[in-house]
């Protein structure tokens, strides 16, 4: 596999192990069958409590059956799973970053002990509820809102664009508390057999085929006010957790795009055309040349935020020109890689166009390239161009 610069060089034996298992997973039980999933537009359910199994759940966590592997370990299985597909690290990284991270940072000590066993093994799905129609970059801006009756919360809204909905068992819902002086923002779990709650999936997507997406449609729906998670308020509680997920995507993005490369290169090497590989053609290793150099850039920039991270000194802009950078990476190499494939390139035998058609999807969700570009915008400059 390509490491350039020798990276993996430096993984101590367990990130090395992770990567390994990652690795022996995806190419046995996803990777023969993952094409089909793509053109039926469904996701493999068979493998979550599989992944639960392995320890793909929030592994960086620690306590309630969780591991507490390093935050290197942690991105290059997301960089393993999104090289098979980038709807499987889709759904590891729901689960993990969106719904364990804020039970586990901000819930109660009842909501962790309910909760976060059964979602570390896959015996339970989540699904993360912060994205509205008419909201989508200003989530600031959601109309989902709560109000306190009793010992209870009534919520009302619609989320959309949301991963696992369709096949969650609990969603963590972002919404504002109307019952709270200046309507707070705070989190809420969301049993998805309540009365009230419907998670219609959405249907005729063109990227992230294997991956399932859905609403979550929220009539009266009452919870009880043990539901709320209790340490925060504020957009600091969603924003904190695409943080988690943002970097993961940072790595998965790279995997994806190695896969991409490895694709191509084995394609050259093999494809005969006017007496020899094309692999001796000049234009051909030029982009090989060029996709193996963007894709070590990636890795670099992937391999130093998990050390800021391990050390604490991880900021959200830090992960936004991270996943901006490697996102756009792999949708570009993608391309590349489906072009040196000729017209076998457009069929699901091979999986660039796959890559490239889901990077679309990465492109934008969690932040879209433009957003992130005025993240670090505001951070180089100190001015905020979307106030």
């Amino acid at each position: 596999m390509l490491d350039y610069v020798s990276l993996e060089a430096d993984l101590d034996q367990e990130e090395r192990m992770i990567r390994d298992t990652a690795r022996e997973f995806v190419e046995e039980n996803v990777k023969p069958d993952v094409g089909e999933h793509f053109e039926e537009g469904t996701f493999p359910t068979e493998v979550i409590p599989e992944m639960g199994e392995l320890g793909f759940y929030a592994p960086n966590l620690e306590g309630y059956g969780l591991p507490g592997v390093s935050e290197k370990a942690y991105g290059l299985l997301m960089q393993e799973l999104e090289a098979c597909d980038s709807g499987l690290r889709s759904m590891a990284s729901v689960q993990g970053a969106l719904v364990m991270y804020p039970i586990y940072a901000y819930g109660s000590e009842e909501q962790k002990e309910r909760w976060l066993p059964d979602l570390g093994t896959g015996e339970a799905v989540g699904c993360f509820g912060l994205t509205e129609p008419e909201h989508g970059s200003n989530p600031s801006g959601m109309e989902t809102r709560a109000e306190r009756e009793g010992d209870e919360y009534v919520l009302n809204g619609s989320k959309t664009w949301i991963t696992n909905s369709p096949i969650s068992d609990v969603a963590v819902v972002w919404a504002r508390d109307h019952s709270a002086e200046d309507d707070p923002v705070r989190g809420f779990l969301v049993e998805t057999d309540r009365d009230g709650v419907t998670t219609n999936e959405i249907g005729e997507k063109l990227s992230l085929r294997a991956s399932v997406t859905g609403e979550i449609g929220l009539q009266n729906v009452r919870i009880p006010k043990e539901n709320v998670l209790p340490d925060v308020e504020g957009m600091k509680g969603p924003l904190s957790c695409l943080t988690q997920a943002r970097y993961g995507i940072a790595w998965g993005a790279v995997g994806a795009a190695r896969d991409c490369f490895e694709t191509a290169r084995d394609y050259a090497t093999d494809r005969e055309q006017f007496g020899g590989p094309i692999a001796r053609f000049q234009l051909q290793q030029e982009k090989l040349a060029e996709m193996a150099t963007q894709i070590t850039t990636a890795q670099l920039l992937a391999h130093r935020l998990a050390e800021l991270k391990e050390r604490g000194d991880m900021r959200p802009q830090h992960v936004s020109m991270a996943k901006r950078n490697n996102v756009r990476m792999a949708r570009d190499q993608a391309r590349v890689a489906r072009e040196m494939l000729g017209g076998n390139g457009i069929t699901t035998d091979y999986p660039p166009m796959r890559h490239m058609a889901n990077m679309e999807t990465v492109y934008t969700y969690e932040g879209t390239h433009d957003i992130h570009t005025l993240v670090l915008g505001e951070d180089l400059t100190g001015i905020a161009a979307y106030e």
